[in-house]
């Protein structure tokens, strides 16, 4: 199952995708994981992204496409992924369907979680206070949620175009919200 998540900052992608990579057996691959990941070795890619994620803005779409076919050349993916954090515009919607492509692993899914922009700066808050991240302040957050309006809200047409979308609730229980993604990778 080769599988991208969707939906705004704090809408519980990663949360979901880690129940996700247990019920299929995939690895989870997020991009916010592997800039952080670059931030905290202070690479120079780091502290590029550290820069642009602090203003709220997002990361060039080279670099993230450029980590991502790296992440995908790895053994580990050979029977696919959870995807969370990309794609976030069109652009990288097709850069990404021409990568998987290329590399004989097309996207089977894409399931986005709705969540009301009010709970989810309600859920950021919090988020931040328990891992102390930075990017989860309040104006960060409202920016975030802005960019995601304006960028990567129509990469979900793009995928019910391409008759690969699942939309779910994205507020209940853990439990509930899991579900609900079982039933929709379940439609044909």
């Amino acid at each position: 199952m080769r599988l991208v998540l969707l939906g705004a900052p704090g809408s519980g992608k990663g949360t979901q995708a880690t129940r996700l990579k247990e019920h299929l057996q995939v690895p989870h691959v997020s991009t916010g994981d592997l800039l952080r990941a670059e931030v905290k070795a202070g690479s120079p890619l780091g502290l590029q992204a550290k820069e642009v994620m602090a203003r709220g803005e997002l990361v060039s779409d080279a670099i993230l496409l450029g980590m991502l076919e790296d992440r995908f050349s790895r053994d580990d993916v050979a029977n696919g992924f959870i995807l969370d954090g990309y794609p976030r515009n069109l652009a990288q919607a097709a850069a990404l369907d021409a990568l998987l492509e290329r590399i004989g692993q097309p996207m089977d899914a894409a399931v986005q979680l709705e969540v009301d922009n009010e709970l989810l700066i309600d859920r950021l808050a919090g988020r931040a206070q328990a891992e102390g991240r930075a990017d989860d302040n309040p104006e960060s957050v409202r920016k975030r949620l802005q960019v995601y309006d304006e960028q990567t809200a129509p990469v979900i047409g793009y995928y019910r175009d391409a008759g690969r979308l699942g939309v779910v609730d994205g507020v209940g229980t853990l439990d509930e919200v899991f579900a609900r993604i079982l039933a929709a990778l379940e439609r044909p």
